[in-house]
């Protein structure tokens, strides 16, 4: 009993570290160079925190949690594929780091891949334990849940205020700033000087107007990714308060859920979260158990309006031309152009940018990572990196997919979901090198590798 009540302390403690990734840690590792340590209080509170921090929080609780394993005399509880794939993926990182082009890039990306691989051992051999998900939970959704209100406020309140002041700071020769908030401005760019002549970032304006929020992540399409991958499981747990909450209030906190999360994905402006939301939609009308035509009824509908609804929000930006994906196809092109040029080793984790800036289109802005990161892992650890890493999240699925699609169990499901929506934007972005998006996918991926082949937990008296 000592050692479950540990385990339940320790499952509460790594949730509440997930959260402080969502809240401090959405940026991407290659980016840590251009994180600045916080200055004061207010920059420790409100600004982002260097990702290296992230690995050194990290550090102790996989001690800790390989101790619990190891005393615990815990099995894996899967197919042993499922624990040799990803240590094969991670394996080759190493030896492809040997060939790198950049060592800072592979050695930040090395230790992303770390937090990732043991988040998801941990998330099979502890979290995977009876009852222990909730505690997981805890401290991950209330991180979500901030994240979503910083991401409305931004729409709300916060773009609009700045770009206001920028504006007005324009017209008036910057007087309405202290003279030590214009130094950092023009540090940050949000001051540029053109023709002598001290202006607002055109580029900072624009994604003010524009209003796509981010909430506490890099940018907006991280934060869909976020969503996709965290609100199946709030609303279901939501919808679950039936016999803990009055109707009333339950009502207000199943609107509350999906205000938020619907808005602030709304907000996004993610073009490929939308369609991935609509297949999902699209896909789990299958599981309902109603009359065949009701159902195909319901999924026409569901398509034909989730794509009107597409048609509407975005045809703006295919009227301009849909920049964004002839950019990302520029992007897919240098990676297969460097898995065909060093096909064994790449060019080392997390090094993209290293061979896009000389194959890049000369039309084409310059891009740190592939936007998809299945072929970053051909391009950069070459094709036995690419096959393993596929590989391993396609049985994993597929495994956890077949133990639970007609589950009656809600929360491994909405888990599933989740998981699967992250995984298909990862077809088009690059979650897998952000600590905030991939380790908490990773650990609620090896949660769901452990469900229900949990007969270790019947056997080994350990509970």
């Amino acid at each position: 009993m000592k050692n479950f009540t540990a385990t339940k302390i320790y499952t509460l403690a790594f949730g509440l570290f997930l959260g402080l990734t969502i809240w401090k840690f959405g940026n991407p590792v290659i980016l840590d160079h251009v994180i600045s340590t916080p200055a004061t209080a207010a920059d420790f509170f409100n600004d982002a925190w260097p990702i290296h921090w992230a690995t050194l929080i990290f550090l102790p609780f996989v001690v800790v949690g390989a101790f619990l394993i190891f005393s615990k005399k815990l099995l894996w509880p899967a197919s042993p594929w499922l624990w040799r794939l990803p240590l094969a993926w991670f394996g080759w990182q190493f030896f492809s780091a040997t060939e790198t082009v950049d060592a800072h890039l592979t050695t930040a990306t090395l230790w992303q891949f770390f937090g990732g691989v043991a988040g998801y051992f941990l998330g099979a051999f502890l979290f995977a334990r009876e009852n222990l998900m909730r505690w997981l939970l805890i401290g991950l959704l209330a991180a979500f849940t901030f994240c979503l209100v910083r991401a409305v406020d931004q729409k709300l309140f916060e773009y609009p205020l700045n770009h206001r002041l920028l504006v007005e700071g324009e017209r008036d020769g910057w007087t309405n700033f202290p003279p030590g908030v214009i130094v950092d401005m023009k540090n940050e760019h949000v001051i540029i000087t053109t023709n002598g002549t001290d202006v607002a970032n055109p580029a900072i304006l624009a994604k003010m107007a524009k209003g796509r929020v981010s909430g506490t992540l890099v940018y907006p399409n991280a934060l869909a990714g976020l969503i996709l991958l965290l609100l199946p499981v709030s609303f279901t747990l939501a919808a679950g308060t039936k016999n803990i909450l009055k109707p009333a209030i339950r009502f207000a906190v199943i609107a509350l859920t999906l205000f938020l999360g619907g808005v602030a994905f709304f907000w996004t402006g993610s073009k490929l979260g939308w369609l991935i939301a609509l297949a999902l939609a699209g896909l789990f009308l299958l599981r309902l158990d109603w009359p065949k035509k009701l159902k195909l009824a319901t999924m026409a509908f569901v398509l034909i309006a989730g794509l009107g609804g597409f048609t509407v929000r975005f045809h703006n930006y295919f009227a301009a031309g849909a920049t964004s994906v002839g950019a990302r196809f520029d992007y897919w092109r240098a990676a297969v152009k460097t898995t065909v040029a060093q096909p064994l080793t790449g060019t080392g984790p997390g090094t993209f940018q290293r061979p896009y800036e000389r194959l890049k289109s000369p039309a084409s802005e310059m891009a740190r990572l592939t936007h998809n990161d299945y072929l970053e892992q051909f391009s950069d650890s070459g094709m036995v990196g690419g096959l393993a890493y596929i590989a391993w999240i396609f049985l994993a699925l597929t495994s956890a997919g077949k133990k639970i699609w007609r589950s009656r169990d809600e929360i491994p499901l909405a888990i599933f979901a989740g998981l699967l929506g992250w995984f298909a934007q990862g077809f088009g972005e690059f979650g897998l090198y952000v600590p905030a998006l991939a380790w908490t996918a990773f650990t609620l991926l090896g949660w769901l590798t452990g469900q229900k082949i949990n007969e270790f937990d019947n056997n080994s008296g350990n509970n």
